[in-house]
């Protein structure tokens, strides 16, 4: 299947309630709207390819970029690259799975860590405080809480929405996996008030970090 033909299988695909649903979540216009069950399954189809994944990210449509992800070759991708493609995507549900299928999965991904973190771009720093919410969860060793929570503390209330998602996890990250520093983590989720009144469906977790905080404590008890 050549890009000319995956995309119009892409455009068949299309479904205008994942797409009214897509744009009212921030996605942009160039989109078809297609179900992420159906782009699974064309990817598998196609498999690896990893020169087609490329041309299909350089078309921006969010599905075709989103399939890109699912049949590209990470270890392909050179640092560079990988930075470029995080930047260039603003639709957080495609910069998540960008995300959780290449960067989190990338070899040398700490080299990105704190470089993102401290970056102008929205888009490189959501992704920086992921990377540091990961090592937060599974990988503390040579990480300085104290001076994260200053940073969130200080930084998240202005920060872009995207990039306050994230940070927002490294805090609940904290608040979960270090005892030591919780009640002050809770504090500082309770000072910002961030996600406080957010709407979640029924039986889901709040994303309000105190509540985030308490309800998993209380699941490993």
């Amino acid at each position: 299947m050549n890009l000319t033909e995956t995309l119009s299988t892409l455009q068949s695909l299309a479904d205008e309630k994942v797409r009214k649903q897509h744009l009212k979540n921030g996605a942009r216009e160039n989109l078809f709207g297609v179900k992420m069950g159906d782009i699974r399954t064309l990817a598998k189809k196609i498999k690896t390819d990893h020169q087609q994944a490329l041309a299909l990210w350089e078309t921006g449509n969010i599905d075709a970029r989103m399939l890109a992800i699912l049949i590209l070759n990470p270890k392909e991708l050179s640092a560079a690259e990988i930075e470029k493609m995080v930047s260039s995507e603003n639709f957080a549900w495609a910069s998540d799975w960008f995300y959780n299928y290449v960067v989190k999965e990338y070899p040398n991904k700490e080299q990105f860590r704190e470089k993102w973190m401290n970056a102008n771009d929205k888009m490189l720093a959501r992704a920086g405080w992921s990377l540091t919410s990961g090592r937060i969860a599974r990988d503390q060793e040579g990480l300085d809480i104290p001076a994260i929570l200053d940073r969130i503390e200080n930084e998240m209330p202005k920060a872009a929405p995207e990039t306050q998602w994230t940070m927002n996890t490294a805090l609940a990250q904290i608040g979960i996996n270090h005892p030591v520093y919780r009640e002050r983590a809770l504090a500082i989720g309770e000072k910002l008030g961030i996600y406080r009144d957010y709407p979640v469906s029924k039986g889901c977790t709040s994303p309000f970090a105190p509540i985030w905080i308490n309800e998993m404590v209380k699941r490993q008890k």
